[in-house]
């Protein structure tokens, strides 16, 4: 029997149809289900993204992050305001100065002095949503955070959410299951904005490794899904990629492009640890519908070849690409398939430039450029 969602509805501020989709229904009220999360490449207000110090995450090799994380900040800024967490007045200060250094304008960041663990903001930073209609009106779906069921120092970012909201002055939703708040981490899904997401059952649905959620089944995570981020259709992957400490994010796996397309990664070596997992959801993806009982349309996207440091495979995917209100951000990595990705990205998002961000120390942490990121959607 599928657990009872309780919302938990905390006001902390009042604040087109794409061709061959239906217009979405027009909500009637405040509840949780009367909100969506928007698709990547919907207009954003912002970016978020946490200003790099946790040495740990790229041991010996912290040096040249904050230098990437400045390439990054200058690719967003032509198409939307950044907004930065650090942890002290210092902390800031380092990061004006790199930014300085490499020419962004000052005057399209933002910064928040909110203290985080790391620097992984994609994963436990503000989950936005939006109602469309009476009113346009952005608020934060309020999910948990737990390291990723695996290290101990979370405390302080499994605290973002609620303080971003708290200042943003925005409506927020607490994603309450029977009197628990349900943890998701923003990698561990992708939607298309019509009410179709893509997850992973290695991430979601493991009864053993890195739990999230003990006991849920996929009828109750579906369930959560639909009141909370609009979503009427979720697809089920199977494993996720070599290397990702995570446990699955399908974020370095399979990605939407626009309402009916994805890009999945696709390994031609059949002695690569990544070759029959990917197979599979390949084959997975041939028999799934969008959630109006279409087909998906699938791209293959090349994996690069297995990048490593120190023994450790590390989870090198340009799948972890982010959409900018005025560039795709792609990972890259010193390898000669970097500019069959690019082109193959370059003609599925014909209306903004495909940038390639050098990412092999960036990868050492674990992660890259879609990790680290967050998007706040326009009214």
């Amino acid at each position: 029997m599928a657990k009872k969602i309780r919302a938990g509805d905390r006001v902390l501020g009042n604040k087109g149809q794409t061709a061959g989709i239906p217009q979405r229904p027009a909500p009637r009220t405040h509840s949780p289900s009367s909100y969506r999360m928007p698709a990547e490449w919907e207009p954003h207000e912002a970016t978020w993204i946490g200003w790099p110090h946790n040495l740990a995450d790229w041991p010996q090799k912290f040096a040249p992050i904050p230098w990437v994380y400045g390439e990054i900040v200058r690719h967003i800024v032509p198409g939307e305001i950044v907004r930065i967490l650090v942890n002290s007045k210092e902390h800031e200060g380092n990061a004006r100065r790199i930014l300085a250094r490499i020419g962004v304008d000052p005057a399209r960041v933002e910064f928040f002095r909110f203290p985080t663990d790391r620097g992984w903001t994609r994963d436990f930073g503000p989950i936005f949503v939006k109602r469309d209609a009476p009113r346009p009106e952005v608020a934060v779906a309020r999910f948990g955070f737990t390291g990723w069921a695996k290290y101990p120092n979370w405390h302080k970012d499994c605290q973002i959410p609620e303080r971003v909201a708290q200042k943003l002055k925005r409506r927020m939703f607490d994603v309450v299951v029977n009197g628990r708040r349900f943890v998701l981490e923003g990698g561990s899904i992708d939607v298309n904005g019509f009410g179709t997401l893509l997850t992973t059952e290695e991430c979601l649905l493991d009864p053993a490794v890195q739990v999230r959620n003990p006991g849920f089944s996929r009828e109750e995570i579906a369930s959560v899904f639909r009141q909370y981020l609009g979503v009427t259709n979720v697809l089920w992957l199977g494993k996720g990629i070599a290397g990702d400490d995570t446990h699955g994010h399908v974020d370095d796996l399979c990605r939407f492009i626009d309402p009916r397309t994805v890009v999945i990664c696709w390994e031609r070596d059949s002695h690569d640890a990544n070759y029959a997992p990917l197979q599979e959801n390949w084959e997975r993806l041939q028999n799934m519908r969008l959630q109006d009982g279409s087909k998906l349309e699938v791209i293959p996207l090349p994996m690069p070849s297995p990048v490593y440091l120190d023994g450790h495979r590390l989870p090198a995917s340009y799948a972890n690409f982010y959409i900018t209100n005025s560039a795709v951000l792609v990972p890259t990595f010193n390898d000669p398939r970097d500019i069959i990705a690019l082109g193959t990205l370059g003609e599925l998002f014909p209306d903004r430039p495909v940038v390639g961000i050098h990412a092999v120390d960036l990868v050492w942490g674990l992660g890259t450029l879609h990790c680290l990121t967050q998007q706040q959607p326009a009214e």
